[in-house]
């Protein structure tokens, strides 16, 4: 393997993980009802196939820079997801993603922590 080779194969391993990192601590500075909302609509995107790894990352980091704009403003959680998080959820990834299955207990989940987070 080359030095350009393996240079390019150091930055495709490590890129997405200090990106992922990167994205959880912008996440651990949100306002905790914000913080629980995201990390559930993130446990949700979970179950869809990213279309490659620099979507996989922006997709999360357009979530948190969603959440953070709107805690900022004081923009409340129901009006970010409106009635349905499931919807917002799988509307929001769709433009990152090939797909995935979501069980119906995940969705549940998903619901029931935003009604929680939104209080």
């Amino acid at each position: 393997m080359t030095d350009t080779t393996f240079g390019g194969f150091i930055a495709t391993m490590i890129g997405p993980k200090r990106r992922w990192r990167q994205y959880q601590a912008r996440v651990r500075q949100l306002p905790p009802n914000y913080r629980a909302a995201v990390e559930a609509i993130q446990r949700h995107m979970m179950h869809f196939v990213p279309t490659d790894a620099d979507s996989e990352a922006s997709r999360f980091e357009d979530l948190a820079a969603l959440f953070e704009q709107a805690a900022a403003d004081g923009t409340p959680i129901r009006e970010i997801v409106g009635p349905d998080p499931v919807t917002f959820a799988e509307t929001f990834v769709r433009d990152y993603t090939d797909g995935g299955y979501v069980p119906a207990r995940a969705r549940k989940q998903l619901t029931d922590a935003i009604e929680r987070a939104a209080g």
